[in-house]
């Protein structure tokens, strides 16, 4: 649903993570549902937080479906998979049109919640938690900021919250060193001369990146 499309290639370094790669298109892209039917519960539901960070910056309708399609996708229905991917693969291809190197900045809104989960998974070291356990931390983290500075309410971050947790994913921090991670947010893509930038949401569906954050707003937002 998220990396098939866009033609990002990417390593990870001891420091920072997606920090060295290239951009490659694919020939083509062959998408087989059956193929998970074969996968870990826990692999198979980590993928499904990039399911719903796709509802969260770009569609409220589609959050809204996913809310209603919760068992289905639990139960890896084969025509809830189906127009889950179709759209999520949809909503990249349409960022990735319009800024395919990331020179204009819109792809970025494809990061929403990376900065914190990168970090974390710098932190705890690459395998600890599956990227989209980190994913759902990670738009905890940046859903609880947003609330802080006003841009969302009470209400976005417990529809966002109460859907990660419907479909089996994490939300809560890890016992990790808040600083730790702060300076870990330095080294991210995003960062220019240290300053901190994140996706944030402005409601369901709409998100922007955003810069000259305090970090005592960033802390706050790791201790949730």
């Amino acid at each position: 649903v998220d990396s098939s499309v866009g033609g990002k290639t990417g390593v990870n370094l001891s420091a920072a993570k997606n920090m060295v790669g290239t951009i490659w298109q694919p020939a083509g892209v062959l998408i087989d549902t059956q193929t998970l039917k074969t996968q870990r519960e826990r692999d198979y539901r980590s993928g499904l937080a990039e399911v719903v960070k796709y509802g969260v910056i770009l569609d409220a309708a589609f959050f809204a479906r996913l809310e209603k399609d919760v068992d289905g996708l639990l139960g890896r229905r084969h025509a809830v998979l189906q127009s889950t991917i179709a759209r999520c693969c949809e909503l990249k291809a349409q960022v990735v049109e319009k800024d395919e190197r990331e020179e204009t900045g819109l792809r970025a809104i494809l990061n929403y919640g990376h900065t914190f989960c990168h970090a974390l998974e710098t932190v705890t070291g690459y395998g600890k938690l599956l990227h989209g356990e980190a994913v759902s931390i990670g738009m905890m983290c940046a859903a609880r900021l947003a609330q802080s500075l006003q841009r969302v309410d009470a209400k976005f971050v417990r529809r966002q919250r109460a859907l990660l947790v419907a479909l089996g994913l994490p939300v809560a921090m890890p016992d990790v060193d808040p600083e730790e991670l702060i300076q870990s947010m330095a080294h991210d893509k995003k960062a220019e001369g240290g300053q901190l930038k994140f996706v944030l949401p402005k409601g369901l569906g709409e998100v922007e990146l955003v810069g000259g954050v305090d970090r005592d707003e960033v802390r706050k937002a790791l201790e949730g």
